[in-house]
């Protein structure tokens, strides 16, 4: 592996870290997603940091940055763009939405109409958009960071299957501990702290990167034992539907990318169990009466599944 590749990651946890302070387990889950070339669903309550990690995220990795608020009245137009009669060219021309940007934070995209929602499938699988019967391509590298509150929450909707599907990865960041808490009331505002970071990776940097992460090699062993955690989840044992193979090899993407960042060349099964609740719990329903979350069902079902 690259030790200049090494450091540079580190200074990006880092980075974010001093931002979002007390959170850097999901920090450095947050990295292995987009490092996997993944969108990235944070969710949580109000007020905890989803909209600050996610603005502290794009602007550390120097890439073009759009925010959009998600709101019951928005429409996909809003989001796509549209085609406007222009007098001077006789004709009508396509004004990019704010969809064309390499990150794109998709604020509390729960609080938007199913309709909208369902605008940001074709971007999210195909990094492309069909606007007035043409295929326009989205930039390179392009990312969804989403945040959504509870679903309990008034003005929420449930996010389709399919599109939760599109997520490579799920988060949630908290409360924070009293020491980190202590520091947030003492220290300065998240907003200036913000608007003094400076790009740690740009573009070129970030796509060597997913590149490193495709070298890491995965052995047979390790992908028996990836095989094992998907049969487990199709078992009729802990899930209603198992994890299709999509989410198998996202799984085994995402597990790469831990293992670059713990400067390793190859992937370990402790990589593939710190992730797998992140990865798939929001893909998986857990049986009716389990009495227990999704996140709750794979750990128990990391722990009843053996290591090849």
């Amino acid at each position: 592996m690259d030790p200049a590749l090494a450091r540079q990651l580190t200074r990006l946890v880092d980075q974010v870290s001093t931002i979002v302070v007390g959170k850097r387990p999901q920090i450095e889950d947050c990295v292995a997603c987009l490092l996997a070339g993944g969108h990235l669903l944070i969710e949580d309550v109000p007020g905890v940091g989803k909209t600050t990690l996610a603005h502290a995220l794009a602007v550390s990795l120097g890439l073009k940055f759009s925010r959009v608020q998600f709101t019951a009245d928005l429409m996909p137009s809003d989001l796509v763009g549209v085609s406007v009669f222009e007098r001077a060219r006789d004709a009508f021309v396509f004004h990019q939405g704010p969809l064309f940007a390499q990150v794109l934070l998709a604020d509390e995209i729960n609080r938007a109409g199913p309709k909208t929602q369902s605008a940001l499938l074709e971007a999210m699988e195909e990094h492309q958009v069909s606007v007035d019967n043409e295929t326009r391509a989205l930039p390179s590298p392009f990312f969804v960071i989403a945040t959504q509150n509870p679903s309990d929450q008034l003005g929420t909707y449930p996010l389709p299957e399919s599109q939760l599907d599109r997520f490579l990865l799920r988060t949630t960041l908290g409360y924070p501990d009293r020491a980190s808490e202590r520091a947030l009331l003492a220290g300065a505002d998240r907003r200036e702290l913000l608007a003094r970071l400076a790009p740690v990776m740009d573009g070129a940097g970030l796509l060597a990167a997913q590149q490193a992460v495709l070298a890491v090699n995965a052995s047979d062993a390790l992908l028996d034992y990836v095989q094992a955690l998907l049969a487990a989840t199709r078992s009729g044992h802990w899930f209603v539907e198992g994890l299709s193979p999509r989410a198998g090899i996202a799984l085994l993407r995402v597990a790469k990318a831990r293992a670059l960042m713990a400067e390793r060349d190859y992937v370990a099964p402790d990589d593939v169990q710190a992730i797998l609740p992140q990865a798939v719990a929001h893909r998986l329903q857990p049986l009716p009466g389990a009495g227990r979350g999704a996140v709750e069902q794979v750990r128990s079902m990391i722990e009843r599944t053996p290591i090849p």
